[in-house]
């Protein structure tokens, strides 16, 4: 047998890393930070909700929460004369009060056939050139608003709003 004496173990060398003391206080820092950070935009989204649809939403204010009741999505071919062009949106209407039934899909008593009627009569008219531009975009939710407040006024809209929108030319 060897003797263990003749053998000396090798030196393990310890390597300088950042000391504990140093990587606690950065932690807790950026934890704080990033706390901070999701409070301040959480906090924010919920004070500019009209902000972030691109429009500015001016709100009564006696008028009381909005409800919003989303419609399936619409496809129509464009008045363009020369092309055949679509349009494919889809929209959720802004409503003043909450809708009579609950707004569920298998609710029959929303005159959702006379609300898609009366999208798909403005939609129908639109031309491919004025739907690209914002301006266009903001006539058309305009007109769309008229309409509805002139052929369903039980639904109260009061807002209409883009969740698709794209125009194929």
């Amino acid at each position: 047998m060897a003797d263990e004496t003749t053998n000396p173990k090798p030196e393990v060398k310890k390597s300088k890393g950042i000391p504990l003391a140093l990587v606690l206080p950065l932690v807790l820092v950026l934890v704080a930070a990033g706390a901070g950070g999701a409070y301040f935009f959480l906090h924010r989204a919920k004070a500019e909700p009209a902000e972030s649809s691109g429009t500015p939403v001016a709100a009564a204010p006696d008028s009381g929460p909005e409800f919003t009741l989303h419609l399936d999505s619409f496809t129509v071919n464009l008045a363009d004369p020369d092309n055949t062009n679509f349009l494919r949106i889809t929209i959720d209407l802004g409503l003043g009060h909450t809708p009579k039934g609950g707004g569920g899909k298998d609710d029959s008593s929303l005159p959702i056939a006379r609300t898609r009627d009366a999208i798909l009569s403005v939609l129908a008219v639109c031309k491919s050139a004025d739907l690209v531009t914002p301006d266009g975009k903001t006539q058309l939710k305009q007109h769309l608003l008229d309409a509805l407040q002139q052929s369903v006024p039980e639904m109260d809209v009061k807002n209409i709003y883009f969740t698709e929108f794209l125009v194929q030319r």
